[in-house]
């Protein structure tokens, strides 16, 4: 696990106010929405702008890869890279 991941979970954690939830409960690997994390449409939307404002990336919801880069921390500590190094 990258330090991006574990600063990307614990932004996670408190972005969403999710009580109960710690940064070792999320496997970086597992799904953010209805599966594994059980995010819905509503926090991907809070967590979308909360991300372009703390990295200053770009996120384009009509982007065909945006459900990929959402899939996991794993996948937005990836583009997160990406995008800060293009």
């Amino acid at each position: 696990m990258t330090s991006l991941e574990t600063e990307l979970k614990a932004f996670i954690i408190e972005t969403l106010n999710l009580e109960d939830v710690q940064v070792d409960d999320i496997d970086s690997t597992e799904a953010l929405f209805v599966d594994g994390l059980g995010l819905d449409s509503i926090d991907a939307l809070e967590l979308g702008v909360a991300l372009q404002k703390k990295y200053d990336v770009r996120i384009d919801a009509k982007d065909e890869n945006v459900k990929t880069h959402f899939a996991s921390v794993q996948n937005l500590a990836k583009f997160i890279q990406s995008a800060k190094g293009a």
